[in-house]
């Protein structure tokens, strides 16, 4: 017997039907939204598109910088700040400081041969210590490639006939020096070794604030360049400079 058709069946049938005709859209909660790329309304800072870890070269030292291991960037910056204070804020001397630690390690060793004699065991054996030859070769290498590098760098510029890059050049050696007028050269280095301790992990977190306050600022500079440039540089009469080549 054919089943009765009642209102009932006949609402749920249609709606069915209406719900099949639509096309399904996948359900998705609000705080499981899709994420829709989003492109940043300013520059990376030096036009970086990588994340700094990868600029920082990977590895063991990007670690250092960015403090993926606090124990050991901890460690490293704390070396390096009783360094600094022992040469700079007690007054040693590199020569005494050596000859200090020489005798420290003397009479470790002194210890640790005799010690054996007075509780009658056999004599210990104190591990020698040897740098291999190849590493100060390798120091030698790097350091004359680096300075050869900066040597031909400043030549390009100076016979390179870019009167912007020289100006540039020019006023951060002039800064440079003012600076290194300020304090010794240790200072100075101490002060690069703990801005680069501090500076990428900071920007790392903050680098979206960065970015900004450093492009609004770069647009500055660039809009005082071009008045500068069109009232006084464009006025200066440039040279043919011929950069010589040597083989």
């Amino acid at each position: 017997m054919p089943e009765k058709i009642t209102a009932e069946n006949f609402i749920n049938n249609l709606v069915e039907t209406i719900a099949d005709s639509v096309p399904k859209k996948k359900s998705v909660s609000f705080f499981e939204e899709e994420k829709k790329p989003v492109t940043s309304h300013f520059n990376r800072l030096f036009g970086r598109q990588k994340p700094i870890y990868n600029l920082l070269g990977g590895g063991k030292s990007a670690d250092v910088l960015l403090w993926r291991n606090k124990k050991i960037s901890a460690g490293v910056l704390t070396g390096a700040t009783a360094i600094w204070v022992l040469f700079e804020c007690l007054n040693y001397n590199f020569l005494s400081l050596v000859c200090y630690a020489v005798v420290l390690g003397m009479l470790a060793q002194f210890v640790w041969t005799n010690a054996s004699s007075l509780i009658n065991r056999a004599p210990a054996q104190v591990p020698r210590l040897v740098l291999p030859k190849d590493i100060f070769v390798s120091i030698g290498k790097s350091i004359g490639g680096e300075v050869n590098r900066d040597l031909k760098f400043l030549q390009d510029v100076s016979c390179g006939g870019n009167l912007k890059q020289f100006v540039l050049v020019v006023a951060s050696l002039l800064v440079a020096a003012i600076i290194g007028s300020w304090c010794n050269f240790l200072t100075v280095i101490y002060i690069g070794f703990v801005a680069a301790h501090t500076l990428p992990v900071l920007y790392e977190r903050y680098d979206d604030e960065v970015d900004d306050f450093v492009h609004k600022s770069l647009d500055k500079l660039q809009h005082n360049y071009r008045k500068l440039d069109a009232g006084f540089l464009s006025k200066i009469p440039k040279g043919n400079f011929k950069a010589k080549k040597y083989e």
